[in-house]
């Protein structure tokens, strides 16, 4: 089964990332987010801190959170069919 993934960039042109934004919907009880952690350092508690403040300002429906092995590999293709399915955006996040 085909997903298609949409990437907005913070550094795109107003005109994109308005069209993104006007593109997305809450629907039902709210959103559900995914988030997926790349197993370094204090990322868990970076993508901890941007959760907790999207909760705050957003309905939630849901949370789905997935973990890489390794910050150097790519997410497996089940990991990310897994966050296209189950989740209306997702965050991600590496820190040390």
């Amino acid at each position: 089964m085909s997903r298609k993934i949409l990437l907005v960039v913070p550094e795109a042109p107003a005109v994109q990332a308005a069209a993104a934004a006007a593109e997305r919907q809450i629907r039902g009880k709210g959103l559900r987010i995914g988030v997926l952690d790349n197993s370094k350092s204090n990322a868990d508690h970076l993508l901890k801190l941007l959760l907790e403040g999207l909760q705050a300002q957003v309905p939630v429906a849901s949370v789905v959170s997935m973990r890489k092995p390794t910050a150097s590999a790519g997410a497996a293709p089940q990991v990310l069919d897994r966050l296209a399915q189950d989740a209306d955006c997702v965050l991600t996040a590496m820190a040390d």
